[in-house]
């Protein structure tokens, strides 16, 4: 993302930004001036973390910021707490943006375990001529820089027309087309790649749109189907859905808010962007689901219960994304970072219109936590992840 400005918003634009474009990711993403949060009950951020005070302050600083509405629901062993302010409810079900991507590399990884597929397979053994022109050559990448973002693949969300037709007041014309995956790859093809395959690091959405191609190539079916009956399904999460072509948001669910513009100041006009085109975001960030179901899936994801432990290791053999942020990595769909106490914690953010979401646990999986906030252009959402790893109460 070429507009953050700070190593704090570079944690955040990689976390959570995910479908964003950049102009929106830019103020969406930012760290805010949060409001003085009330006084603390906790006497201690051990405590904090015990009764969940220091979550719920960020997530009331959120809503003082101008997010209207903000939930996270964690859990610690056996033990399960949901916090919501402004009006948002607890079971409310979110579009996840880039969560979205977790879900596809752990598919592509099952198929690898299941001898379907080499991650280390050329892109264009499955997808030949899909990844061409301008210097892109999909012979020279392969699936597994597709997954952790070393390909240097442009990312479609960065192309500037896309963004003024979807991400800006354009996207209140074009709310509802519908986008093909191969449209969102040859929009991509018309600029140069970023770097040369493996050689750095760049987050890229078109990445993930090509490894939902190259599932449905290897499967014979959409890579929705291969996320339903291989994850949805088997982990009976209720609330989670690939929506495909259906704009609407299933109930029960709040509003989501957008300002479409760059600046996202106190007087920018606030629009309702709950129904969309999920087309826009295809493989890259298209899913849906709550608090409850992303726990689940990333506790079982940690635990072993999706991956053998040779695809479990792969997935979470990480590369460096920034010599500023030497703690941090990305793996397969999934990313590790240190937070301020020390703790270490596996997940991934996403963001879409109207929606800001994180999904983010412990490495053995017992300590979880996953959060949305339904505004783009506010709100800390890595302020509740140290409150809640943490005990950290937000600053004023």
């Amino acid at each position: 993302m070429s507009a953050v400005r700070t190593t704090r918003t570079v944690v955040a634009a990689t976390l959570v930004a995910g479908l964003a474009a950049t102009a929106l990711a830019a103020t969406a993403l930012a760290a805010p001036a949060l409001a003085a949060p009330a006084p603390v009950s906790a006497s201690s951020s051990a405590q904090a973390k015990q009764d969940h005070a220091a979550t719920r302050q960020a997530l009331q600083a959120a809503v003082d910021a101008g997010v209207p509405g903000a939930v996270a629901q964690a859990r610690d062993g056996r033990t399960s707490w949901t916090g919501t302010a402004g009006e948002r409810k607890g079971n409310d079900r979110y579009r996840v943006g880039s969560i979205t991507k977790t879900f596809v590399a752990t598919v592509l990884l099952q198929l690898q375990a299941e001898g379907r597929i080499d991650l280390d397979d050329p892109v264009e053994k499955w997808l030949p001529g899909v990844v061409q022109g301008n210097g892109h050559d999909g012979r020279k990448i392969t699936v597994r820089q597709l997954l952790n973002h070393t390909s240097g693949v442009y990312s479609v969300t960065s192309d500037p027309g896309f963004q003024e037709k979807i991400f800006g007041p354009g996207f209140l014309k074009h709310r509802y087309d519908r986008w093909t995956p191969k449209q969102l790859v040859d929009i991509a093809m018309t600029h140069a790649p970023d770097f040369a395959p493996g050689t750095a690091w760049n987050y890229s959405n078109t990445n993930y749109v090509l490894a939902g191609m190259v599932i449905e190539k290897v499967t014979g079916r959409p890579y929705g189907k291969a996320v339903e009956n291989r994850i949805i399904k088997p982990l009976k999460l209720r609330a989670t859905s690939v929506p495909g072509t259906d704009v609407r948001m299933p109930k029960p669910s709040s509003p989501a808010y957008s300002t479409l513009s760059i600046d996202g100041g106190p007087n920018a006009q606030v629009h309702d962007v709950s129904k969309l085109s999920p087309t826009i975001a295809s493989a890259a960030g298209e899913m849906i689901s709550d608090s409850n179901d992303l726990q689940t899936f990333y506790r079982a994801l940690l635990k072993g219960k999706l991956l053998p432990k040779a695809e479990l290791r792969e997935m979470t053999t990480t590369v460096a994304i920034s010599p500023d942020l030497p703690e941090a990595g990305y793996g397969l769909g999934l990313m590790k970072q240190k937070l301020s106490c020390g703790k270490e914690i596996w997940g991934h953010g996403g963001g879409i219109h109207g929606s800001s979401s994180d999904a983010q646990a412990t490495r053995d999986g017992n300590h979880s936590v996953a959060l949305n906030f339904n505004a783009d252009w506010t709100g800390d959402s890595q302020a509740v992840l140290e409150a809640e790893f943490c005990g950290a109460v937000p600053k004023g």
